[in-house]
């Protein structure tokens, strides 16, 4: 089914244009891989709930990112979320395995399955060094069976070995198969920007994992709509949580990927986010301008870095870099909105899309669409 997006709505969002894409993957190098797990009840079989749940993978570029690591860096908007190796990207400031991000119950099952994957392809995993992987959730057990334990170690691999760079699936698909966002059904969503020359020529994308929100506070293109679509709510409010992955060329050292990452949240609060107390919004930003192999001679290596600390009064690589990451993220947001179906799970629980024709119709009486108004 061919799904339009919040721009092909003309919701234009921010000033800097996306991308060919206007995905994550318009990073040169990035993959990204869905493994979607949706099966419906079968009362008095094996199945008796509803399964809604799925595996989606992030690749900083196509080659062993264990072998060659890139530089990462972290923040944490709220912290009721669990993000495994947040330590070690902290601290080395390297990440060194795909993304993973998936269900809340299923992260020990897909860390396990990440692990056993790298053992499976580098002989060195597990004598030479230990190479942990990087795994993230959100909780979708309003939606889907989670206490029957659904996803597989296949799903897995199939989310790892199914990553492939150009168009994104979005909406119902992968790790966001059973989410919300701002009490409508929620989902992947991405999108991209890409800096003129002057300020670089860099590409920032981001890629979104959404279930986070209360309803009231939805914005779309800064408009509250939220305010004014108040039926189609949920049986019940979750508040859910966020994944947040950017990705950059800009040449970028840990601290200021941290900086990046932070702007992700920022982009997260543009859409309606408060961070509220019981949502784990999790952001992680990578650049792709370099690797960090293994060993070098002398354990010594020079790399390119933006200038920090430049004279305040002179412009500033960082801040068209900061803009278009909190725009790429307002926008994935929107797109996963925009993509999501309405979606029928765990006990006959409902979470509604968002409904796009009265959306437009709002967003047209601010004057805040360019072009036709869309479907």
């Amino acid at each position: 089914m061919d799904v339009k997006r919040a721009r092909d709505h003309g919701v234009i969002i921010g000033r800097f244009p996306p991308g060919e894409f206007n995905a994550i993957t318009d990073v040169p190098g990035v993959l990204v891989g869905h493994a979607t797990v949706s099966r419906d009840p079968v009362p008095g079989g094996d199945e008796p709930k509803a399964v809604r749940t799925g595996v989606t993978a992030i690749w900083p570029h196509g080659g062993d990112p264990w072998r060659d690591r890139v530089y990462a860096g972290t923040s944490i908007l709220n912290g009721y979320g669990e993000l495994i190796g947040i330590n070690q990207v902290n601290e080395w400031g390297l990440l060194h395995t795909p993304v993973v991000l998936t269900s809340s119950l299923a992260i020990g099952l897909a860390y396990d399955a990440t692990a056993k994957w790298i053992a499976s392809r580098d002989p060195s995993q597990g004598v030479d060094d230990v190479f942990m992987p990087v795994v993230t959730e959100c909780d979708d057990s309003f939606l889907n069976d989670a206490r029957s334990f659904p996803l597989s170690e296949q799903d897995v691999v199939d989310a790892l070995e199914g990553a492939r760079s150009g168009a994104v699936a979005e909406g119902c698909v992968g790790s966001a198969t059973g989410l919300q966002c701002f009490d409508f059904k929620g989902g992947i969503g991405t999108a991209s920007r890409v800096l003129p020359e002057e300020a670089g020529g860099f590409t920032v994308g981001a890629l979104v994992s959404t279930n986070f929100g209360a309803r009231p506070d939805l914005l779309i293109a800064g408009i509250p709509v939220g305010q004014e679509v108040t039926d189609l709510m949920p049986e019940q409010h979750s508040e859910g949580s966020c994944i947040a992955v950017v990705a950059t060329n800009a040449p970028m050292l840990p601290h200021q990927l941290r900086r990046l990452a932070y702007r992700a949240g920022m982009g997260l609060t543009r859409c309606g986010s408060v961070g509220a107390n019981g949502s784990g919004e999790l952001m992680l930003a990578f650049s792709t301008a370099q690797t960090v192999p293994r060993e070098t001679p002398g354990s010594v290596l020079e790399v390119r870095t933006l200038l920090d600390g430049a004279f305040w009064h002179r412009p500033s690589m960082f801040d068209p870099l900061f803009t278009a990451t909190i725009e790429a993220v307002e926008e994935a947001v929107a797109n996963a909105l925009f993509a999501a179906q309405t979606t029928v799970g765990r006990d006959g629980h409902v979470l509604h899309a968002l409904p796009v024709a009265r959306t437009l119709e709002i967003l047209d009486r601010h004057r805040r669409l360019q072009g036709p108004v869309g479907d």
